[in-house]
This record gives C-alpha cells, structure tokens and sequence, in this order.
C-alpha cells in the first residue's frame, strides 16, 4: 500500500521547504521538492549600477551573507577582465574560509545532529563514562567531567520545567534513534561548546568585512581595507595577530570535537552510508585564488560524472570554458512563464504561479544541470573532487576520519561510505579541517605580502560602452555558486544567481530526472510516516538554504513590520 506525507514547512533549515513523499513498504519510493517562496532579486537589479550589485544580492540571505557578495564582485571583474590586488584576495579568502567554518559547525552542530543525537536520553547518562570516552577519542579540553555534568546539569533543568527551550520539537525517543546516553550526552556538550567556537570564527569575518552578517569591505576591484601597520584605524598588524590567535582556537574544536563527533556517528549509523547518495554526479569549482588573475587556487575543483572516479575531470580555474557553456536552468516544474532550457545568461525570472501539481509546476526553484545533467554540489562534491585532485590536505582528514570511523566500527570503512547521507555530514566536517588550514596559509601570505612593502588593496574598475557579460563563481557553504551578469553601458541588464540550494533542491528538469533532494530520499527507509525523521536525516545533510534559492516579494508592498532605530 502507497502511503503519501507532505512535509511542509521542514524545520531546521534557512527559508520555506516542502517535501512529498510516497512510501511503499517502509521506504521511500517517490519525492517531490517545492521552494515555496519566489526570489525577485533579478528584477530589482536590473538597470542599476553593477557596482552594487554585490550589495544588494547580499541580502539575498542573512546566512549566507559574504557568498553572495563575493560571487557578485567576482561576476563584473569577470566581465570586466579585471585583476585584483594580491592583498585583496587574502583578505576575501579568509573572510570566505572564516564564514565557511561558521556555517559548518551551525550545519552540524545546531540544524543536523539532533536528527542524530536524542537530547532527552542524555539526561540519564554516567557522567564519568562519557567524559572516558571523550578522553579515548581525543585531548579536547572540554572533554572534562567538569563541563559533561554542567551541560547534564542544563538539560535536567530544561526538562524538569516542562519546556525544553532549543531542544522542544525534537523525534526524541524515536526508534531510529541508535546512541547511547553517554555518546548524547558527549554530543550534546559539544553542541554547546561550539556555539562559543562559532563567535570565536565569525570575529575574524567581522574584523575583516567591518560587520557580520552582511559585510561591508567589498568592492568591484578589491576590498575597501586600508593597510597602514601602524594606523588602529586601518587593519593593522595587531589586529592580524588576534585574527591568528582565533584561527588557533578554533582549530582545536575542529580536530579534537567535531572530527571525533562526526566520526562516532557515523560508526553507529554505519547502515546510513548505504541511504542518501541520489545524485552522484558531482560539480565543484576551485576556490581561493593566489594570484592577481585567478589563475592559481588553494583549493582544487571538478566534475565526477555517476560517481565514476576514473571520470574525474579536473577543473583548474574559475573561467573554464565547460563552466561557462555546460550550465543550464529549467523552468520546466518551475512557477515561471514558458517551459524553457536556457543558460542563465538569457534566463528570466517571470514568475507565474500555477498552483502545486507533481505532474506540471510544483517549486519556485528552477532545475540546473550540468552537462545535460543534475548534478549535486556541496561539501561532498567539494570533499571527493579535492581528494581526487590529489589535495594533500583533504586526503589527510578523508583518511583520517575514515580511519576512526573503522576503528569504531571494528570494521573497515572505504571512500565510498561518502556517498551517502551520513557522508554528505562528515563531508562538511572533513571540509571545516581542511578550510581551517587553509585560513592559516592565507594569513601567513597576507603577512608575507605587506612584509613586502606591498599595501594596495583596490584596482578602479572601468566601465567601457557597449556588452560585457561575466561569471562569478565561488564555492561557497553549500556548494557551487555563480552569479551571471549582462552589463550593457554601465548599467545591469539582466542578472541570475544559481545558487547551491537550486541545484540541490530544484525539480525535475525538462527530461524529467529528479533533483538531488528528490533522488537522495528515493529508498530511504522510513518507520513511521507519521514521524518521518529519516526523511528529515537526508533533506538536512544537505543543509537547505532556500532563501537563496528563491525570495518572496509582496507585490502590494504591504507593511508587514515597524522598527524603531534608538
């Protein structure tokens, strides 16, 4: 018998989600993804000055803030021919390695792990047992018994009083639920802990973007940070050093909580590497560029079609011509007038709302492929096509945490547990190790670069008559993004973001095949339909962003808030 859950709204991610599903003896034979907000940023950008542009689309997200600003800037200097200033690109790649850490630890801390870890069972754990095997698992200092019986202390007090704050609409004591109390409450203390790690992180995208969220240094050309060694009013040397000392900080929680928490997980829901891989086709760009061209990237990308290694296509800059030609949007399933398969350079964002029809139109989000084809982007493809390149760093932590994961387990662990949804959650955690070593290597070349006498920061854009049409990408939290402009004499006249939420979450395409949500859920076991939690696994291990993805404009302009400046 055919049972059929609409999940709507799914909670625990960034915007307005709705899930479809058709369960068939317990596991999930059909899914749709519905965007249920529309984004109307295209519209409003079009006919401004494109010096703006990165502004405005920041504001597309208010998690996702420096993505959209770097993507942007990066667009018009695409089309413009631009290079940017050495000091320049440092200081963006660690503003984007800094807020990239940030989003991961939300990701699996705060919005995944309590689909994984049950809150409530933590309360009956041995506190000196758990803090053992913090200890076993690593020299984190805040493995202490200590810490682990606070943080019990906090949860009883949450309970005791009938309401469970934070923690309240939780599965909790849901049969899918394998941990024992002292892995939940180990996890859970870490939980809190990283909320202190992650305003340590975001301190560096303050002190370099002027503000977080939404930061404020960008420009076409470069960054706006004067560097004077000695003025406290430019971004001096003292300034560097604290940003240092948090890099340092941070690094410890990385390596020895969240490596080792995701590592445990993943041993005790070892049947969840064999659910989750939908989409096998993985895209990801080369981000942090190291020259004034971009021409030379800390961190590798590429393609892997089907999940075939041996395919691996490596994709060495961000102005590759397969980049620039191989994507397309399809408005097919998609509440936009027409049925058309465009590259975004001529796509339009009419939107044109038909009602919820799985046989028709069903999301705001478009479908892009790549190739012809859908294509997952992410930390997982970001994760697998470093690997491939031979990325030294990323191979370190793959191995490694596959590694614990083994001696977990007690049995072994390949690569390929990856493609999974429990391995699209290790990913990001795999990506936070090798992005916090990263951040070190930007530092010391900024360090290295002012040492050098060299303190320009910004090259004056120039904006000739006639087309110029450019790409930004970046490879941002969630994945591949790119922002496509058309300038034509100095003013914007057409813009489209695909971002990695409409990759991920979009549709059916014109040839019918599903989206990378809607292929990830197709066999996903399900034990209870009425209480979908594995469902919820899956859809979160992609970590949704569907504000970006799509925006809602209320046409009628109807105020919906008042807010009083003091």
């Amino acid at each position: 018998m055919t049972k059929k859950i609409t999940i709507d709204p799914v909670t625990r991610i960034e915007g307005h989600l709705r899930i479809d599903c058709e369960i068939d003896n317990g596991k999930v034979s059909n899914a749709w993804s519905s965007g249920q907000m529309w984004r109307g940023i295209e519209i409003i950008l079009q006919g401004r000055d494109p010096r703006d542009a990165w502004a405005y689309t920041q504001r597309i997200c208010g998690v996702c803030t420096t993505v959209h600003a770097v993507a942007s800037v990066r667009a018009v200097e695409d089309a413009l021919k631009m290079e940017v200033p050495l000091n320049a690109q440092y200081i963006r790649n660690m503003i984007i390695g800094a807020h990239n850490i940030f989003d991961h630890m939300v990701h699996f801390y705060q919005l995944s792990a309590l689909d994984w870890v049950d809150i409530v069972s933590a309360t009956t754990a041995d506190v000196e047992a758990t803090a053992a095997l913090g200890q076993r698992l690593s020299d984190w200092k805040g493995n202490s018994v200590q810490e682990i019986r606070a943080t019990q202390d906090r949860l009883k007090k949450f309970i005791s009083s009938g309401q469970l704050g934070i923690f309240a609409s939780g599965y909790w004591g849901h049969p899918a639920m394998k941990l024992s109390p002292e892995v939940n409450l180990l996890a859970v203390t870490h939980y809190f802990q990283a909320l202190t790690c992650q305003r340590k992180v975001n301190q560096i995208v303050a002190i370099l973007g002027s503000k977080t969220p939404h930061i404020q240094n960008l420009v076409v050309g470069g960054v706006t940070n004067p560097l004077n060694p000695d003025s406290p009013a430019n971004l001096t040397i003292e300034k560097l050093f604290h940003i240092k000392t948090v890099i340092d900080e941070v690094g410890d929680f990385i390596r020895q909580a969240m490596l080792t928490d995701v590592a445990a997980i993943g041993a005790f829901y070892a049947d969840w590497t064999t659910y989750g891989a939908g989409v096998t086709n993985y895209l990801a760009v080369p981000d942090m560029p190291m020259d004034t061209k971009g021409t030379v990237y800390t961190l590798p990308g590429g393609y892997i079609p089907d999940g075939d290694v041996s395919r691996f296509t490596p994709l060495v800059t961000q102005h590759e011509k397969t980049l620039y030609d191989g994507v397309k949007e399809s408005i097919k399933h998609a509440w936009y007038n027409g049925n058309w398969d465009r590259s975004p350079f001529e796509g339009e964002t009419v939107p044109n709302y038909t009602g919820f029809d799985p046989e028709k139109k069903y999301s705001w989000v478009k479908a892009p492929t790549y190739l012809g084809k859908p294509a997952q982007v992410g930390p997982l493809a970001h994760v697998l096509t470093m690997y491939l390149a031979g990325h030294a760093t990323t191979q370190k932590y793959v191995d490694q945490t596959l590694k614990t994961v083994s001696a977990i387990a007690g049995t072994t662990v390949g690569i390929d547990a990856l493609h999974s949804t429990i391995g699209r959650i290790a990913a990001r955690v795999i990506r936070s190790a090798v992005l916090h070593e990263t951040l070190t290597i930007q530092w010391q070349a900024l360090i290295d670069n002012i040492g050098k006498g060299d303190l320009n920061t910004f090259n004056p854009p120039v904006f000739p008559r006639g087309e110029q049409r450019g790409i930004g990408f970046h490879e941002a939290s969630r994945g591949m993004l790119s922002h496509w402009v058309i300038i034509e004499n100095g003013k914007i006249r057409n813009y489209q973001a695909v971002v990695p939420s409409t990759w991920n979450a979009g549709p059916r395409n014109d040839q019918g095949a599903l989206g990378p949500y809607e292929a990830s859920l197709v066999g996903n076991p399900v034990a209870d339909p009425e209480l979908p939690l594995e469902v919820l696994r899956t859809i979160h291990s992609f970590d949704p962003c569907i504000a970006c993805a799509i925006h809602l404009v209320d046409g009628k302009k109807t105020p919906l808030a008042k807010v009083k400046v003091l």
